[in-house]
């Protein structure tokens, strides 16, 4: 298998190749491939790879150069040769620095590099500094230890993996599996201790399971890193290894993009519960949109990272994503400042969720605020989309904001009602406002205001208690009927518009005015009926 890989590997070289491989460490490209080649079993001189290591003797260059091929081999880290620059004055470090360098797995072993020293490339100074702890990290201290026990039966091969390696991945996924269920646990109550700890509150059912969901795949990365750690000592080749570190890595990094994604759901739990707290219900909106943007975010930053593994050069595919993304809001301005107006009214708070408000020319309830728009539901049931760029930039005028709910009107009464009887029909409507249950005794007026065309005024002014549109109305309906009530019983009339003639002359003809009766004990009767009747059919209130 090795030979089949390697020659894979090295294929382009093999075309050109000549029967003797010379050391060349003039590029990148060439250092990488002096100390690969000669370390494969075919080609095995230590000391020529030894000469990518600077300023060590022999036997200790020697050393070190197996120890990196041991490092690549046990982490599965496959050197694509054709990839590695032939640039002789090769520089990927940011910035302006003078050192020219090239770092085979920045991602995964960013340690390991090569630089330029003079006129040839080696291996950096800091990766010889390291490389004894990368080895042991790489191969613990066991691991030589449980080679030397091996017994030769052990050593036997079936399919191209010796008998003690079969064994002790088995042992080792056993392990895993006992290790999961205990860490399920201990992650499952430090979630719980954590989310009291922040909500001050025992966790209820819906928290619980998503705590539980959380927990898994925790448990599942803590595992396959027990995995990467112990893998490398079973001591599998390269091809085998490059293959489960790479499904390692794609499963770790879905595992992450779960857990971040149940970390959100947690976090959109736990701030529902506190918007259910609040008064209004804008914030309750917001959970929505919020979990819509966190969970798109994460996928998205998921989605780079698998594309990564998969050597796809994401830095070019963001350029690009960059590049479009800006044609695309060049292209959708509107979206854009719907989604600024979205931002702003969630910052502001100019209204709330079941406020009355007036917006131009659009009046009704808010009912919904979403990414784009605001839903406002008007009187007659039908429904408004405003776009929140809109809606941000004009006067709102929020009637939910009130404290009381403002009626006003004037009642017109016949010119010739009696003095009489206007003042106790003011006082009679007094007593009604202070009884009413939905309006505020403290706050009224009912004042005989002017002399109209028809009718003399008397000007009502009262604040209901409610704000809901609907409950003010059933208000309105008993404080007009109490007030019919009163005019009936006090025998006072409405005006309406007329025009009256005036004929003294005729014999025989009789007034056409009202005979009122002005008699105080029937008005003082008349009021207390109608007041008591108000009272026993709305109960009372403290005043």
């Amino acid at each position: 298998m090795k030979k089949l890989l390697f020659f894979f590997l090295f294929a382009s070289f093999f075309t050109n190749a000549q029967e003797t491989v010379n050391v060349d460490l003039s590029n990148p490209n060439a250092t990488i491939y002096t100390h690969l080649f000669f370390l494969q079993d075919e080609s095995y001189q230590p000391k020529k790879a030894a000469a990518t290591i600077l300023g060590l003797e022999e036997k200790l260059a020697i050393e070190k150069a197996i120890k990196i091929k041991k490092i690549f081999d046990g982490k599965g880290l496959f050197v694509d040769i054709d990839k590695v620059p032939n640039n002789p004055s090769y520089n990927d470090t940011v910035g302006y620095s003078s050192s020219y360098k090239y770092v085979l797995f920045p991602l995964r072993m960013p340690q390991i590099y090569v630089e330029k020293i003079g006129e040839n490339w080696y291996y950096s100074s800091e990766t010889i500094a390291n490389i004894d702890t990368l080895y042991k990290e790489v191969f613990p201290w066991y691991t030589e230890s449980l080679k030397k026990i091996v017994p030769v039966s052990g050593r036997k091969k079936f399919l191209g993996i010796a008998l003690w390696q079969l064994i002790g991945l088995l042992l080792l996924f056993a392990l895993v599996t006992i290790i999961f269920f205990i860490i399920k646990r201990i992650v499952f109550w430090f979630l719980q201790k954590i989310q009291h700890q922040i909500t001050k509150r025992n966790t209820n059912i819906e928290v619980n399971k998503v705590l539980k969901k959380l927990a898994h795949p925790i448990s599942l990365l803590v595992s396959l890193a027990f995995i990467d750690k112990i893998f490398p000592s079973l001591g599998f080749p390269l091809d085998i290894n490059t293959w489960v570190f790479l499904t390692l890595n794609i499963a770790g990094t879905i595992f992450w993009i779960y857990v971040f994604l149940k970390m959100v759901q947690v976090i959109m739990k736990i701030y529902a519960q506190f918007t259910e707290k609040t008064d209004g219900r804008l914030d309750d909106q917001l959970v929505p949109i919020l979990n819509n943007f966190l969970t798109g975010l994460v996928i998205a930053f998921g989605a780079f990272k698998l594309l990564r593994l998969f050597g796809v050069d994401t830095t070019t595919l963001l350029a690009g994503a960059t590049i479009g993304g800006l044609a695309f809001a060049l292209a959708s301005q509107d979206t854009v400042r719907n989604l600024i107006g979205t931002i702003m009214i969630f910052l502001d708070k100019p209204f709330h969720i079941d406020d009355w408000i007036e917006a131009g020319e659009v009046v009704g309830t808010v009912e919904q605020v979403g990414f784009r728009s605001t839903m406002v539901r008007a009187a007659d049931t039908s429904v408004y989309q405003i776009p929140n760029s809109k809606l941000s930039e004009i006067v709102i005028n929020n009637k939910g904001l009130r404290l009381f709910r403002r009626y006003n009107t004037n009642l017109g009464l016949r010119y010739d009602t009696p003095p009489e009887l206007i003042e106790a029909f003011v006082k009679g409507v007094r007593e009604i406002i202070v009884i009413h249950p939905e309006t505020r005794s403290d706050s009224y007026n009912v004042e005989f205001t002017g002399f109209g065309d028809s009718a003399l005024l008397i000007m009502v002014n009262v604040y209901f208690k409610s704000l809901a549109w609907g409950v003010e109305q059933s208000s309105k309906h008993r404080l007009h009927m109490a007030i019919i009530k009163l005019a009936s019983e006090l025998g006072i009339d409405f005006a309406f518009p007329s025009t009256t003639v005036t004929i003294e002359q005729f014999p025989e003809k009789k007034s056409l005015s009202l005979k009122y009766n002005i008699n105080q004990e029937k008005i003082d009767a008349a009021i207390l009926k109608v007041v008591s009747e108000f009272s026993n059919e709305n109960p009372s209130k403290n005043i």
